[in-house]
């Protein structure tokens, strides 16, 4: 049960620092929705993930920093706001903790269940794979006309380009066996 609420709390803590900013739930929506997070929480708890528009949540955690990585999904509508507050209805739990989330930076945020101020994550933006894909696209030259290297319409591959590749050898052909083995076999069959 202590996993579930850490579960739910990773999936959506909120922020605590003098300068941060408290986020009412429309303004978690937009900042949180659909991006990659990383999180660290007071107890060692650490792991990324994502929270969908649905609120379901998946990613992996690693409790108290010990153990494996696991692979964590929650179903749709795990999260959702009620009043003012983001709060979490996760089976097997016979309340729905709720969340403060404050904003610390453009790219972090703070989540911590609400009265328990102690009990908090905290969450950094980290880029996607199509984030990721469009920053390694080439840089633009001073003039901005076109990229300073031309870059193939197809992902990158480990193995050479075709023309570098060699063939492997094809088997020789051994040759056939002389007249007289073959004069032996016939030779050694009953008539």
């Amino acid at each position: 049960m202590l996993q579930r609420i850490a579960v739910v709390l990773v999936g959506i803590c909120g922020i605590l620092p003098a300068q941060a900013e408290e986020m009412k739930p429309t303004e978690a929506r937009s900042f949180v929705v659909g991006k990659l997070f990383a999180f660290n929480c007071f107890e060692g708890t650490q792991g990324s993930g994502r929270i969908y528009s649905d609120g379901s949540v998946a990613g992996t955690v690693q409790f108290q920093g010990k153990g494996p990585q696991r692979y964590v999904r929650l179903p749709s509508g795990t999260l959702k706001v009620k009043g003012e507050a983001v709060c979490a209805s996760v089976r097997g739990l016979f309340f729905e903790p709720c969340f403060n989330l404050n904003k610390t930076s453009q790219e972090t945020f703070r989540g911590s269940l609400s009265g328990m101020g102690f009990a908090y994550c905290e969450f950094t933006k980290r880029s996607s794979r199509r984030e990721m894909m469009a920053s390694n696209t080439p840089a633009q030259t001073a003039e901005g006309d076109a990229p300073a290297e031309p870059r193939a319409g197809k992902p990158r591959s480990l193995r050479p380009p075709l023309a570098a590749r060699t063939e492997p050898p094809k088997p020789e052909l051994r040759p056939s066996l002389d007249a007289s083995s073959s004069a032996m076999a016939s030779s050694s069959r009953p008539d």
